[in-house]
């Protein structure tokens, strides 16, 4: 892999966290007041499980 494509990856990212507040801004503050209330246990065991499913993807893709 070379800077290039991981460039394009970033960019991607964040092309897709931008939608969502652009689509619907109300929605994605609602959202995150929830994720307020959340537990620190909880939103790590989302970003868990967010870290597999990408390494499954990029397993897969590879």
């Amino acid at each position: 892999m070379d800077f290039h494509t991981l460039w394009i990856a970033l960019a991607l990212v964040l092309i897709i966290e931008g939608l969502m507040p652009f689509v619907s801004p109300q929605t994605w503050r609602r959202l995150f007041e929830q994720v307020k209330h959340l537990e620190d246990g909880q939103i790590r065991f989302f970003g868990l499980c967010c870290i597999v499913l990408g390494v499954f993807v990029l397993f897969l893709l590879r």
